[in-house]
């Protein structure tokens, strides 16, 4: 039998067998070296992924309106980009995203400098976290709001302050405060925002970031401005040491299984982003397909057009029940059901067995509402016939 010497670990004998080390090892959990984060932690993940659901329900889905995706894909020239692409992926894409990040300072008119590409929103997210949170450090989001970046900030040991939304729109003022209070390094503000679709103007955002406090820096994730009216995006300022602005290609731009986002902001703030980010993090085939994607604005107005009216159709089938919902500058429409989570949670069950898959908030009193993702023709379809079964059926067994 094969041994080797493996130093003296705690409780072990020198000599072990190496096919058994690792379950010696495993066998006691006091042997495992996590950190003192990872033991704390527990163990979940943000979202429970449509994919994951399907699996675990055992239900396939027909009509897929749960995850903000774009139903239309992207572009023809995009696609075309990426097929090309795959044929030479045997290749690292380019460490530094360079025609990328050309492309993009041409496009919002700063320089090379300004922007940094990453593994989308969430790994630059990741990034941001890792950049200035540990433990000790105070970081302010809104209760309710995109839990991922919860995770990374948990993840690196930072303590989160959490304000309520007021009247189902993000508090900028009582993030303000909470920041001035606990001296925070971050806030997170997202505009448009995920989950209700709600907004505030460019105007109310720059009065936001005037008065941000000393010390903190603004993490406006602007996932969804492509979706939005015209004047929800406050200009872009890279002078400002005290923002980063958050952009992806999974909206909109139809690319979400790319996994590509880009911040813009100050060099000094970007120029850390080399430190910790994964130079290899993304792939030849996304890179390509996002500067094809950015050169084809024609068909994201196209996308923009086709969104609005899925928008409109989502409302129609929820005034028609009499049903409220928010106004949306988002691919998504919340509907609130005018009751509890328990409620909201139950409509969302009964779609989930007919094959429809949707989400709702997951706090009080957001969680009156579902959010349901814009989709085709058929998946609408699909969508307006069962949420009237749905509803029927709840009206009749009260």
């Amino acid at each position: 039998m094969l041994t080797a010497y493996l130093g003296k670990p705690r409780g072990l004998c020198s000599m072990v067998n190496p096919a058994s080390y690792g379950d010696m090892i495993l066998s006691d959990k006091q042997s495992i070296p996590f950190t003192k984060i990872v033991r704390e932690l527990p163990s979940v993940v943000p979202f429970v992924g449509p994919d994951t659901q399907e699996r675990q329900s055992g239900i396939r889905f027909r009509a897929r309106l749960g995850a903000n995706e774009s139903c239309y894909g992207p572009s023809p020239s995009a696609l075309a980009a990426m097929q090309e692409a795959a044929g030479i992926s045997w290749q690292y894409g380019d460490a530094d995203n360079h025609d990328l990040r050309t492309a993009l300072a041409e496009f919002h008119g700063v320089e090379l400098e300004n922007i940094v590409v990453g593994e989308g929103i969430d790994g630059l997210l990741g990034c941001l976290c890792q950049m200035f949170v540990e433990p000790g450090v105070n970081v302010v989001s809104s209760l309710g709001s995109y839990p991922t970046f919860n995770f990374h900030v948990q993840s690196r040991g930072g303590t989160l302050r959490l304000v309520p939304y007021v009247q189902d729109r993000e508090d900028r003022f009582g993030l303000l405060a909470a920041a001035q209070e606990t001296n925070a390094t971050i806030v997170y503000f997202s505009n448009p925002n995920n989950p209700m679709g709600t907004w505030w103007d460019a105007g109310e955002m720059q009065e936001m970031i005037n008065v941000l406090p000393t010390g903190a820096i603004l993490a406006l994730d602007e996932a969804y401005i492509e979706a939005a009216p015209d004047g929800v995006a406050p200009p872009i300022d890279v002078s400002a040491k005290n923002v980063l602005r958050f952009r992806t290609f999974s909206k909109l731009y139809g690319m979400a299984g790319a996994r590509i986002g880009y911040v813009i902001g100050h060099p000094e703030l970007i120029s850390a982003f080399d430190k910790v980010r994964n130079h290899y993090g993304v792939n030849l085939v996304a890179q390509r397909g996002a500067l094809a994607a950015l050169q084809d604005q024609a068909y994201l107005a196209d996308v923009k057009g086709r969104v609005e009216k899925a928008r409109n159709r989502i409302g129609e089938i929820a005034h028609s029940h009499g049903l409220e919902v928010l106004p949306s500058a988002t691919n998504f429409v919340t509907i609130d059901c005018g009751r509890d989570s328990n409620y909201a949670r139950e409509i969302l069950s009964r779609m989930l067995a007919r094959g429809v898959f949707l989400r709702m908030p997951g706090v009080e009193p957001l969680a009156r509402c579902i959010r349901v993702s814009v989709g085709l023709d058929h998946e609408l379809d699909l969508f307006e016939e069962h949420f009237s079964e749905v509803l029927d059926e709840m009206k009749t067994s009260k």
